[in-house]
């Protein structure tokens, strides 16, 4: 099988059963928060301080490669971690759904297309999909620090961007 139509998902030659599947399974307790993946908004306001558990592929934070985790083919599943109080700016993503998953915490979700804004709180296990193309944003509205599951739609998103008029669109990373 070339390069051309191997797939990540594809066993490796010459590796056993198990091993291809050892290299399938993502532990939590093996990968550590990545605090420096959007350190460069963090450096611009602590608010948008938070960090990332990667799980398959890198996300969209812009992480150009991370050996730790199960390639993506079809989309990237990570955690994100935001403290009390802490927020994820809004952002688009072109090219990709993104999913977020609340596993513990409320976060209040806003999204914006063409001068239509909707907002909403998500508590434990609740779940909200948003298309490409629109403007998305999370704010940690409870006490504790909150992790969501992330799942963005396409293997290697393109890095987002942020509305013209939000001061993160001038930094640069």
């Amino acid at each position: 099988m070339d390069d051309v139509t191997r797939k990540s998902w594809d066993r490796p030659a010459g590796a056993s059963f198990e091993d291809w599947m050892k290299s399938r399974v993502a532990r939590v307790a093996d990968r550590p928060y990545d605090w420096n993946a959007l350190k460069f908004q963090a450096d611009f306001d602590p608010k948008y301080r938070r960090a990332q558990k990667r799980f398959i592929g890198t996300g969209g934070t812009g992480v150009a490669k991370d050996t730790n985790v199960i390639p993506a083919e079809h989309f990237t599943l990570s955690n994100m971690i935001i403290p009390a109080g802490g927020e994820g700016p809004m952002h688009l993503h072109v090219d990709a759904e993104e999913v977020f998953f609340v596993l513990r915490g409320k976060i209040k979700v806003m999204v914006e297309k063409d001068g239509e804004y909707f907002e909403t709180i998500l508590g434990e296990r609740d779940c909200v999909s948003v298309p490409p193309g629109v403007y998305r944003g999370e704010i940690n509205v409870g006490e504790e620090d909150a992790i969501m599951m992330v799942m963005i739609g396409a293997p290697k998103p393109v890095t987002p961007t942020y509305p013209p008029d939000h001061p993160l669109a001038k930094v640069k990373r």
